[in-house]
């Protein structure tokens, strides 16, 4: 089974050589005959290619079914005139990886602001506030006099309509539950069309709960009782954002994992970014792209009725959370001693010696 790599810039290579270290150990107990393939993207490929995203990458993503994509520096790149690709913009786009699922939770061992919560937002991938990446052709966002900017945001009844089944699939998954998170008091139209079809996806899921919630109050109520919500459904712009809320509550940044899915492709990627100011230094916390990787295999074992991968994906992430939950393993920005390939090492010890 072919893993592309993709390290990215900053501590990108970091992260994603503690990730490979923990999956060529899962790789051993299970027998999955990983190939892991490295390729190089963001500023490094830019210097030696002319471009951050070059196109024999994006044509070997579109013959890989399993992509790890680490964070990239995207405010130091050129203009896209000059090669300067957004690698999130370019995948999620070319293979219409339309549901962004990232999960939130408090892990044993690890100081999150949250006493409790277990939640995954599934965030709309393709439409909203971006600008980049929601037009067919030319920028979203404008300016008609060196006085006034615009931006176009564009929901789609078919936008909407998918990621809320994704929603609701994933709640008969888990608690049954699912919250739609808009401002349709004040977008009444292009909230309006997404809560719209939200409520029309839920009439065909009747054992599963449905409630709404107003974006401002949500990011309170996450804060004030983040353990009465399962499963969030709303769109781009609101669900970067809570996402990063929930990360947060959970530990931080570093324990944000997820997944960009489509109907065919699925790309891991941590929900952080490339955090150039610690590159290098051995201390970023390659937990949320070791557990954006447990996704990813989760998925490809879901598609393919693959018991063995989901059950060695199960495993990996038990690993994790036996690392983070020793004092001895812990990552420095929790309090514990190690850097970032220590605890790639410790993770894999864990992956060879915790019982299945």
């Amino acid at each position: 089974m072919k893993l592309l790599i993709l390290p990215g810039d900053g501590i990108g290579p970091e992260i994603t050589d503690a990730t490979c270290a923990a999956l060529g150990a899962l790789d051993r107990r299970f027998g999955l005959g990983f190939d892991m393939v490295h390729r190089d993207i963001g500023l490094k490929a830019h210097a030696d290619m002319g471009s951050t995203m070059p196109d024999a990458v994006m044509a070997e993503i579109a013959e890989t079914e399993a992509t790890i994509l680490g964070p990239t520096d995207t405010y130091a790149y050129p203009p896209e005139s000059e090669g300067g690709i957004t690698p999130s913009k370019a995948v999620r786009t070319t293979f219409d990886l339309y549901g962004n699922i990232r999960p939130s939770r408090t892990r044993p061992g690890v100081p999150g602001m949250a006493k409790e919560m277990d939640l995954v937002v599934a965030r709309e991938n393709t439409e909203g506030f971006y600008a980049d990446r929601n037009m067919f052709m030319g920028n979203a966002e404008f300016m008609p006099t060196p006085e006034v900017a615009l931006a176009v945001r564009k929901i789609t009844t078919h936008g909407s309509r998918r990621i809320a089944k994704v929603a609701f699939d994933l709640a008969r998954t888990r608690r049954k539950k699912v919250t739609v998170v808009h401002k349709a008091n004040v977008l009444k139209v292009t909230d309006g069309l997404f809560l719209r079809e939200a409520k029309s996806m839920g009439e065909d899921y009747p054992d599963v709960e449905i409630e709404e919630v107003i974006i401002d109050a949500m990011a309170a109520l996450l804060i004030r009782r983040p353990e009465t919500f399962d499963v969030v459904l709303t769109t781009n712009m609101y669900g970067d954002i809570l996402s990063d809320e929930c990360a947060e509550l959970s530990g931080g940044l570093g324990f944000g994992p997820s997944i960009n899915a489509g109907d065919d492709h699925a790309i891991a990627q941590a929900a952080h970014g490339s955090a150039p100011d610690i590159a290098g230094q051995d201390i970023a916390n390659p937990t949320a792209l070791m557990l954006s990787a447990t996704m990813l295999l989760k998925w490809i074992a879901a598609r393919h009725g693959n018991n063995q991968l989901a059950a060695a994906a199960a495993h990996m992430e038990n690993a994790v959370d036996h690392a983070l939950g020793q004092p001895a393993t812990q990552t420095k920005d929790i309090g514990g001693p190690l850097g970032t390939q220590a605890f790639g090492e410790a993770v894999a010890l864990a992956i060879e010696n915790l019982e299945e």
